[in-house]
């Protein structure tokens, strides 16, 4: 695992629940591979959030050849918990009060995903971590974080990508011609079908009018640049751009 990564990002968690970074309250959503996303109410408008990553080997696309896809999906979701795990113990070595709520029940490890619950904790200035995605299979990391923003009713999303600082109409990995959006609506990226995303995440924020940030986590301090209301990566709303 890389450590490092989760010992600095794990600060940055921190920083957003303390008074560091205002009345931000945040919630994080693990994924099983590498990168994380955050979700936050803010209590001010011009509040900040952080969010953290961390990386546990285990791809459901690897473990999908030759295997039930149901199957490979549940394993993808223990791994996110696994990620909880070890992100929670981070922020608490850094002295931030942390509760880990599961979507699969593992009720050693982790407290069951009861929003009101979460809410609460929130309430409390408490860094919220929410794993085992959504608890159905099909359904991606994507879709969770979407989800549980709604659920607990973040004014942004952040989404932070390995390597890719925001959106393209084409893989800018495999295609350096790619043109790169600064702005763009919930309903241009359905249209486009960008794979940054998956769909449902997308229709979620849609329906909701939940935006989304989207940027490069190994960026140049991307994610302070974020917090404190920099222009960074790709920002989707449902307003068209004047």
């Amino acid at each position: 695992m890389g450590n490092g990564i989760v010992g600095t990002e794990g600060s940055a968690v921190g920083a957003a629940a303390g008074e560091g970074i205002g009345s931000a309250d945040v919630g994080v959503v693990t994924r099983g591979g590498a990168g994380a996303v955050a979700v936050t109410r803010f209590s001010r408008l011009d509040d900040a959030l952080r969010l953290t990553s961390l990386e546990v080997k285990v791809d459901r696309s690897d473990l999908a050849q030759g295997m039930d896809r149901a199957t490979a999906d549940y394993a993808g979701m223990l791994a996110t918990v696994i990620n909880a795990l070890v992100l929670q113990d981070s922020l608490e070595s850094e002295g931030i009060i942390t509760r880990t709520q599961s979507a699969i029940t593992m009720q050693a490890v982790a407290e069951p995903y009861i929003r009101r619950r979460a809410i609460r904790h929130l309430e409390k200035k408490r860094v919220v971590i929410f794993a085992g995605g959504t608890g159905n299979p099909y359904m991606t990391t994507d879709t969770a974080a979407a989800l549980r923003a709604i659920e607990i009713g973040a004014e942004v999303l952040l989404v932070a990508k390995n390597r890719v600082d925001g959106v393209y109409d084409a893989d800018p990995l495999k295609n350096p011609q790619a043109k790169k959006f600064d702005r763009l609506t919930h309903r241009n990226a359905l249209n486009l079908h960008l794979q940054v995303m998956d769909s449902t995440a997308f229709s979620l924020c849609q329906d909701n009018k939940l935006p989304i940030i989207i940027f490069d986590l190994q960026g140049k301090q991307s994610i302070e640049r974020a917090i404190f209301g920099e222009h960074v990566g790709t920002f989707v709303t449902n307003e068209e751009e004047r």
